[in-house]
């Protein structure tokens, strides 16, 4: 069986996307789908104009973008920070460990009633459950990436006069581990877009709470505009944020 891959993929990947939005179109107008549940793709963009005339999508992704970045950035230094300390500290490693057990299964979803309570239907409590659920994957990426590196580099540090735990820890550890590092921190760039939406269906402004709203009078067509929101927004994110990786590990490609 031939290994080559197809000539002209971006072709390809554009005409499955066409394809896959003409059946779409086809099956809404044909009534196979009914309207009032799933809106044909054409829909969309005159939902889009109105969302934007009237400025509720500005407002919309502005709130969620604020809950997102303060969010994604608490989650993702708490992670790094305890998965390092985990790693590099066997005593805080024993202490912490069952806790972590314990704690890890538990879904952000499951914190909200919680965050309501303590922080009500505030930016707060939004940035607290998208924290969550970033802590974990930057913990546990950066614990493992920490615990990898291999000794010898220390070892070499040492003989070379960078010896002493902080000094060592930030010219040798998190430089080298800094691979493992930043995919713990690019899987919780998407995992706080997940968690955004479902933050905000409890009355926290955002694209969560227009989506309920859209909702409520059945306006599909305002769904899958924020739907397909969501999606962009995730997508500019991973593709700037892994802009800014091949940079900063431009150092580890020969």
């Amino acid at each position: 069986m031939s290994r080559t891959g197809p000539r002209h993929p971006a072709l390809l990947s554009a005409a499955g996307l066409a394809a896959f939005l003409g059946l779409w179109e086809a099956l809404v107008r044909t009534g196979v789908l009914p309207a009032a549940w799933v809106p044909a793709p054409s829909a969309v963009p005159g939902a889009f104009l109105r969302e934007l005339q009237d400025g509720i999508w500005f407002t919309a992704v502005g709130d969620s973008l604020s809950h997102y970045t303060t969010g994604v950035i608490a989650g993702s230094l708490l992670g790094i920070a305890v998965g390092t300390a985990a790693a590099l500290l066997p005593r805080f490693d024993a202490a912490q460990a069952w806790v972590a057990r314990l704690l890890r299964p538990i879904p952000p979803l499951a914190w909200i009633p919680f965050a309501l309570i303590w922080f009500g239907a505030s930016e707060t409590a939004a940035a607290f459950i998208i924290g969550i659920g970033v802590f974990w994957l930057n913990y546990f990426a950066t614990q493992a990436a920490v615990r990898a590196v291999d000794p010898g580099l220390v070892e070499l540090a040492a003989a070379f006069g960078q010896g002493g735990f902080f000094r060592c820890l930030w010219k040798v550890v998190l430089p080298a581990a800094s691979p493992g590092i930043l995919s713990g921190v690019r899987a919780g760039l998407g995992q706080g877009w997940m968690a955004v939406v479902a933050a905000e269906l409890f009355g926290i402004p955002g694209i969560g709470q227009r989506m309920t709203e859209a909702a409520g009078v059945l306006a599909t067509d305002v769904l899958v505009l924020y739907m397909l929101t969501i999606a962009l927004l995730y997508g500019l994110t991973d593709l700037v944020f892994e802009a800014v990786t091949q940079r900063v590990l431009a150092w580890t490609r020969p």
